[in-house]
């Protein structure tokens, strides 16, 4: 989501992959195979709701406020061949009709499931994944190229416990039952700098309160940005909620975990000199 970009960097987000309409589109970008045929993309507009339904957050003309810019780029031939062929064996599509997402059924199994947000190429998911088997991992991004670079590198790797949204992750948050997760990600969203666009931003109270319903007790949100003031703003709202405790105590952020990668992004940051910022929040009874 211009705002959501995870790992992806500052561009890539939460939002959807086709055309929009108030709430729900059919996504008319795709290949046309079977396994995108029909496939449908969904805008969740945010709300100060009920931590159960999408969040929206309305503009006087009534049109959403999008927290991401698609900058999607052109498809490789590659990655168009993974949307093709490997979507039937990583992707998971949202159910319809507001129905529960079965996460546990797409993997086969009952094991702890963690979420990356706007998970961009992909890099910090399979390695976050290869490093911890005995775990599942989801991951929503709404960008086909980030998407398609995935399913061949998970495809290259042999690498089972990963699961692929091409989906807005407020969407896939939603269609999740509570207590469900055991870690959300949420690495370098897109900061949205200037003053005017910081409803963009996608830590907001709608946000914090739908995240923290589905992470179990002792489940964890890790936030990361290289921009202060973002961090800044993410955790006093964060620590605001009174949903989720600070781990490294109120007011202060994270050394960088271990078992966070370091995304191309945080390299490239560091590498003109800015600092990062970790927040990690365990959900409290």
């Amino acid at each position: 989501m211009g705002g959501l970009s995870g790992a992806g960097g500052h561009d890539a987000g939460v939002g959807s992959c086709g055309w929009w309409l108030v709430g729900i589109s059919v996504c008319t970008a795709y290949p046309a195979s079977a396994a995108w045929r029909g496939f449908r993309c969904r805008l969740v507009r945010f709300t100060h709701a009920a931590a159960d339904e999408p969040m929206s957050e309305t503009r006087s003309d009534h049109r959403p406020i999008r927290s991401y810019v698609r900058r999607e780029g052109r498809l490789t031939s590659g990655q168009r061949r993974a949307l093709d062929e490997l979507w039937p064996r990583y992707g998971l599509p949202l159910p319809a009709g507001g129905e529960i997402l079965d996460h546990r059924r797409a993997f086969g199994r009952d094991a702890p499931t963690c979420l990356e947000i706007g998970f961009g190429d992909g890099g910090a998911l399979l390695e976050m994944a290869e490093q911890n088997p005995q775990r599942n991992f989801l991951g929503a991004e709404v960008h086909r190229p980030g998407v398609g670079r995935l399913l061949l590198a998970l495809e290259a790797r042999g690498i089972a416990n990963v699961r692929v949204l091409c989906e807005d992750g407020i969407a896939v948050l939603s269609a999740l039952s509570r207590q469900s997760l055991a870690a959300i990600y949420l690495y370098f969203p897109d900061p949205w700098p200037k003053k005017k666009h910081h409803k963009r931003r996608i830590v907001q109270a709608a946000f914090i309160d739908l995240v923290a319903t589905r992470l179990t007790t002792g489940g964890c949100f890790h936030f990361a940005t290289d921009w202060q003031p973002y961090a800044e703003q993410a955790l006093e709202r964060l620590e605001q909620s009174g949903q989720m405790e600070n781990c490294a105590g109120v007011g202060r952020f994270s050394p960088r975990p271990a078992e966070r990668p370091a995304t191309k992004f945080e390299r490239r940051g560091r590498a003109l000199g800015h600092g990062v910022w970790d927040i990690v929040m365990s959900r409290v009874g």
